[in-house]
Formats: structure tokens, C-alpha cells, sequence
């Protein structure tokens, strides 16, 4: 009995995870850091256990390190994901899910995405990014309660999250971080609130599919308040409501996307305005290419000083995607903003190549130009060449 007790948890039990190590070299210096070569290291484990079809628990924990001390060098299990720095061991995904019918229930930390479009996506409201590297992010889990109900052509999905997960922004020592012209230093005093958050959507599949959306709490990105002659500048992150929807249309040449949404700012602390994004699909063969504009338009000031907001810096812009399956094993891949004065330019090309099951080696390069003033111009200096070597398993 105990045996075939044991062969029936092992058969409901399933994980896999990676080793990844990147050497990351940048050409030039910045204004605040010299260092050319930064290395980093990753370790990341799931496991996942469904003991009835209806029921499953997963997890995902991560252990990283680098050169440049961007991850803390405290060994703690961290499970919030609400420091400057990375944490060195992290709980990325802890979460119950039960599912009946059209109902699935997950619980605990999750990874949470809504919206349509590619490189920017102005609906997804519960997804805070690390932009430490301000151009190649990754998104971090949220404690949140999720119901989705789907009947037919329609889906309900309800989100409740019971306190903010900050976006992680570059660190003020780090060449992602452009320090303002003439600006002495100065230290950033950090408030982020404890209200919870909340949102829904309701999308539709069909011949064409559209989506509507709400979300209701705070702005994951941060606002600073600057009082003149005070050394301290305040990092807050505005209350903030949005409304918004995306659809897509299958043509036979192209697929057409678009997305947009109204963003409030209750206590008018930061911009109200409206983000969309418009783009082409078309894939071919073994291409397949993307390709659109990403907009903006502020209907009403805000009385902050100042943000930061990667969505908001890569509107106004040409987006384009594309890439090329050369063989089972080996991948190009193409990703593209462009100022649509000319001002800033982001460029990335990336190969890859598998080596068997289990190895795959990625390298590629990131170019970035245009003036100081711009958003994408100001990390001129940040060009950067990427060797990524992961092992999976």
C-alpha cells in the first residue's frame, strides 16, 4: 500500500526549471557607471501537483546572483518582490487553482497578463516588470485571487490583488538610471501604499474578437514629487483608474490588433491621458512580422514633478517584430521602437541555437540612439551586446 501510494503522488507530480548564466557588454560608459562587463547567474525550479483533475498546486522559486550587485547579497527566501534590488532567492510563483466547469479559482502568487498587442500593451494593469535593464524586462508575480468564468464565445475574468507589487526601476548607482542634468545628489524617500487592487475583463472570441476592461488601484510605475532645495525626493505611486478594451480582426493577408485605454488619476496627482496601439500580422512560411504605432494623448496634467513609465516612453513610436525559424534548433528574431520624430531609436536582434534537449545558446545586440531629451535618446550610452547559456531541465 505505501508503494502504490507513492506511485500515485509521483504521477501527479511534474516540475522543470533552467540554469541560465548571460555575460552582458556595454561598448560605452555612462555618466554614473564605468563598468563594461556584467555578469549574471540563474537558477529557476517549478513544481507542480495535481492531485484531482479539478485541483492543482504550483511553484516556482528563483536563485540568482550577479557581478554589478543588482541582486541583494542576503541569502532570504524573499516572497513579496518589493525591493530596489532583486532578491538573491524568491518565491516567483506560490498559488492553489481549482477548476469546475467553465470555472477555474487560482489563488496565492501568480503571474497575472491581459491586453493583445506585442512590445507594448496598455490594458495590462497587474503585470509590474523588473526595468532594472530598462529594454529587457521581465514580469514578477502579484498575490492576487483570480476567478475566471467561461461560457461559450464569452470569458468574465476577475482579479483582486490585496496590496501593490512595484515595478523594480533601475538603481540610482546604475547605468540604467539617467541622473537629471544638474541635479546635485539626492536620496529617494519611497511610499508605496497598502490598498488593494481590483479589475475585471470580459472578452469575446469569435470571427472577430474584442475584449473590454476596468482596473481600479494604484500605478505599479512611480511618480516623484521634487521640492526645490530639499535633498529628499519622494518615489509615490498614484492611485489610479483604467478603462480600456482591445480587438482583432483575421484578414486574409494580415491580421489586424489594436488596443488602447483611458488612465484617471482620482486625485489628479499624476496625468490622466489615453495610450492605443495599432499593428499588422502577417505570418509566412517560417516569417512572421509585426509591425503598427503605439500613441499617446494627455487629456489633463499632473501635479507630480515627474515619472517613470516604459509604456508611456515607448508610445508616439513605430513598433515592429519580426522573426525567422531557420530549422528545429535555430531562431532569428527582430524587435524595433522608433521615435516617430527621429529622436530615439531602440533596435534588438537576437539568434538562437539548441544543442539537443537540454542546451540552448542565445546571443544578440541592442541599439540605442537619439537625443538626451527623449525618452528611448537618454540611454544612448546603453547599447549592449548579450551571451545567454541556458540548460534546462
Amino acid at each position: 500500500m505505501p508503494v502504490l501510494l507513492l506511485w500515485m503522488l509521483l504521477q501527479s507530480f511534474t516540475q522543470r526549471g533552467f540554469v541560465e548564466t548571460q555575460g552582458i557588454v556595454y561598448p560605452q560608459e555612462a555618466v554614473n557607471d564605468d563598468a563594461h562587463v556584467i555578469g549574471e547567474a540563474q537558477l529557476r525550479y517549478e513544481a507542480f501537483y495535481k492531485p484531482w483533475s479539478s485541483f492543482q498546486l504550483a511553484g516556482a522559486l528563483d536563485l540568482r546572483s550577479d557581478t554589478h550587485h543588482q541582486t541583494e547579497r542576503e541569502l532570504r527566501l524573499d516572497w513579496d518582490d518589493r525591493g530596489r534590488q532583486r532578491p538573491m532567492l524568491s518565491m516567483q510563483r506560490l498559488s492553489a487553482q481549482y477548476h469546475h466547469g467553465g470555472l477555474t479559482i487560482e489563488a496565492g502568487k501568480q503571474l497575472v497578463r491581459w491586453g493583445r498587442t506585442d512590445i507594448v500593451n496598455p490594458t495590462d494593469r497587474f503585470a509590474p516588470r523588473d526595468f532594472m535593464t530598462v529594454v529587457d524586462n521581465e514580469f514578477l508575480g502579484i498575490h492576487a485571487v483570480r476567478g475566471t468564468y467561461e461560457r461559450g464565445s464569452n470569458t468574465i475574468d476577475v482579479i483582486w490583488s490585496p496590496r501593490l507589487t512595484p515595478s523594480r526601476i533601475p538603481l540610482l548607482n546604475q547605468r540604467w538610471f539617467i541622473p537629471p542634468p544638474g541635479v546635485p545628489a539626492f536620496e529617494l524617500e519611497r511610499d508605496v501604499p497598502e490598498g488593494s487592487q481590483s479589475g475585471v475583463r470580459w472578452s469575446h472570441v469569435g470571427s472577430v474578437e474584442f475584449a473590454a476592461a476596468f482596473y481600479s488601484g494604484f500605478d505599479n510605475l512611480p511618480s516623484f514629487q521634487v521640492t526645490p532645495g530639499n535633498p529628499v525626493v519622494r518615489e509615490t505611486y498614484p492611485e489610479l483608474r483604467m478603462f480600456g478594451g482591445d480587438i482583432g480582426v483575421p484578414l486574409p493577408l494580415v491580421s489586424i490588433k489594436a488596443e488602447a485605454a483611458y488612465f484617471q488619476s482620482p486625485d489628479h496627482s499624476s496625468d490622466s491621458y489615453v495610450l492605443y496601439v495599432v499593428q499588422l500580422e502577417r505570418q509566412t512560411g517560417e516569417w512572421f512580422f509585426v509591425g503598427g504605432y503605439g500613441g499617446e494623448a494627455i487629456t489633463e496634467h499632473g501635479t507630480q514633478s515627474a515619472d517613470f513609465n516604459p509604456v508611456r516612453g515607448l508610445t508616439r513610436t513605430i513598433l515592429a517584430r519580426a522573426g525567422y525559424t531557420i530549422d528545429t534548433n535555430r531562431s532569428v528574431a527582430f524587435e524595433t521602437a522608433v521615435r516617430e520624430n527621429f529622436d530615439g531609436l531602440w533596435a534588438k536582434a537576437e539568434y538562437s541555437q539548441a544543442f539537443g534537449q537540454h542546451w540552448r545558446l542565445t546571443t544578440g545586440f541592442t541599439l540605442i540612439r537619439g537625443k538626451a531629451t527623449d525618452f528611448l535618446g537618454q540611454y544612448n550610452r546603453n547599447s549592449h551586446a548579450v551571451l545567454t547559456v541556458r540548460y534546462s531541465f
